[in-house]
């Protein structure tokens, strides 16, 4: 007797459309799960099969991720912002900025701005506002065209 011949569905395979969750519609999780399973037993390529287990070197401790990864910080929002000030105070900035690469550190401006910050907190209240008296008031918002 000869084998059974398998024909081929002439007709194209109907996909479900997808839901908000991910979901085909009309399937459950349970439905969901064996599919699953089929896609990761294929592997799906020769390098996921070829790989070679790396071992730790003799004599090296061997210690877990999990200690030595420290607690991480959070950083903190910037804010981005524009401010007008005279030409004579920008090229302070320029100066201090070339002190700074003399010394051998390079800076931003942003930097010596805040670096500026931290010495007024840090000046005692008559200091301060005798520093923020010198500072000469500027009109805000975009200089004139020339």
């Amino acid at each position: 007797m000869s084998e059974p011949s398998i024909r081929k569905s002439t007709k194209k395979a109907f996909h479900f459309p997808k839901g908000s969750n991910g979901e085909a519609a009309g399937e459950g999780k349970q439905a969901e799960a064996p599919a699953k399973v089929a896609v990761q037993a294929q592997p799906t390529s020769t390098k996921a099969v070829k790989q070679k287990r790396v071992e730790p070197a003799e004599g090296a401790p061997v210690s877990s991720a999990v200690e030595e990864t420290p607690k991480r910080v959070k950083k903190e929002k910037v804010v981005r912002d524009s401010f007008t000030m005279p030409k004579s105070d920008y090229a302070k900035i320029a100066i201090l900025k070339q002190r700074c690469l003399d010394a051998g550190m390079s800076v931003k401006k942003s930097e010596v701005l805040r670096a500026g910050l931290l010495l007024l907190e840090s000046a005692p209240a008559k200091r301060l506002l005798a520093a923020i008296s010198e500072v000469e008031t500027v009109k805000t918002g975009r200089p004139e065209k020339s």
